[in-house]
């Protein structure tokens, strides 16, 4: 009943103020069953349930174009822009004073708003470490647990679209978590360099499964879908990220699904949805970054008839209670953001097969 009276309440604001005009600008493409699909998601949702007039816009991996899109955009009818990554907080700062009659949500990265006259962007930023911290426990704890596909070495992999810093705090919660459980847990650790070569996924995938490790997390966007893919070729187990990747493959190759043990989510949708909803409601903090984690109900890991049929009872009931730790606070997960160059390359270290 509350819900349905804000919605309506939101519908009678627009009809006195008009429709509100979305612009989403992905600087990549659709179809990576994750990050930039969630994104997109969040604001179709927002459509439906608020009358909005949404436009999304594909920008490639084309970075000369960026900025100009986004002048374009911000120069045209648009109330809201939204743009992510890290990629675009820089960008964002050069465009945003610009305009500052017009409102930007820029989601997993944030400007720097000591720079000033950015009072008119609202920036999300999300605990991945904590996501991560979830599943590189359940790693670990699976990878010697006798269970089908696995063996037991300590031995788990994780594999990073590029060396950024994003993508290092998945890095840092995984290891932290796997170490939680298992001090001794070794972790084989790539990058692929790119975001959107699904054969290079694949290729490193399963260079990873033959090197001896059983499970391996996926953060490398489409690249990441060749790893998926290779846990079917190499009959062992991989970890989805950001959109539960196992849901992807249901339909098109449920032989693959049956290898995503779980995925570990960010919810960009939600978090989209919700900012769209407090700014029609007049309540979005711009000038301000949020940070949303385990505790917001916008990042955690996959619960689904796979990870079910695959996670034994035992692990499971470890896994719960982990997450209620994490989520009252009673586990503290470092983040690579605010760690050392030093204290980053130790945690590494601890964990390397390698030394």
């Amino acid at each position: 009943m509350r819900k349905f009276v804000v919605i309506l309440s939101i519908m009678i604001s627009l009809i006195v103020l008009g429709e509100l005009k979305v612009a989403l600008l992905v600087n990549g493409t659709l179809g990576d069953g994750s990050f930039f699909d969630l994104a997109a998601e969040g604001v179709k949702k927002a459509e439906k349930d608020f009358g909005l007039d949404v436009k999304i816009i594909e920008m490639f991996h084309n970075p000369s174009i960026w900025e100009p899109t986004l002048r374009d955009v911000a120069d045209s009818d648009y109330d809201v822009v939204i743009v992510g990554t890290w990629q675009m907080a820089k960008i964002l700062e050069k465009v945003a004073p610009l305009h500052p009659e017009k409102k930007f949500i820029l989601f997993d990265a944030t400007v720097d708003y000591s720079k000033g006259n950015l009072g008119n962007v609202y920036s999300i930023l999300y605990k991945q470490n904590e996501g991560s911290f979830l599943v590189g426990a359940l790693a670990s704890l699976l990878t010697t647990s006798g269970i089908e596909k696995t063996d037991p070495e300590p031995l788990i992999g994780f594999l990073g679209g590029m060396d950024t810093p994003t993508i290092n705090d998945f890095l840092v919660g995984y290891i932290q978590g796997a170490k939680y459980v298992n001090p001794n847990v070794k972790v084989l650790i790539m990058y692929a360099g790119i975001f959107h070569d699904p054969a290079k996924g694949k290729e490193m995938g399963l260079v990873m499964y033959k090197m001896g490790a059983d499970i391996i997390f996926n953060v490398a966007g489409i690249t990441g879908i060749g790893l998926l893919e290779s846990s079917k070729e190499a009959n062992k187990y991989a970890i989805g990220v950001d959109y539960d990747q196992a849901l992807m493959y249901e339909r098109k190759d449920p032989e693959v699904a049956k290898h995503i043990v779980t995925s570990m989510l960010k919810r960009v949708d939600l978090s989209i949805y919700r900012a769209l909803k407090l700014h029609l409601e007049g309540k979005l903090q711009y000038g301000r970054v949020e940070k949303l984690g385990v505790a917001d109900g916008m990042v955690g890991f996959a619960k689904n008839k796979y990870y079910l049929s695959i996670v034994p009872e035992n692990i499971r009931e470890k896994l719960n209670e982990i997450e209620r730790k994490v989520k009252n606070g009673e586990i503290v997960v470092r983040s690579f953001f605010g760690m050392s160059k030093e204290e980053f390359e130790e945690l590494k270290r601890s964990v390397s097969p390698l030394k």
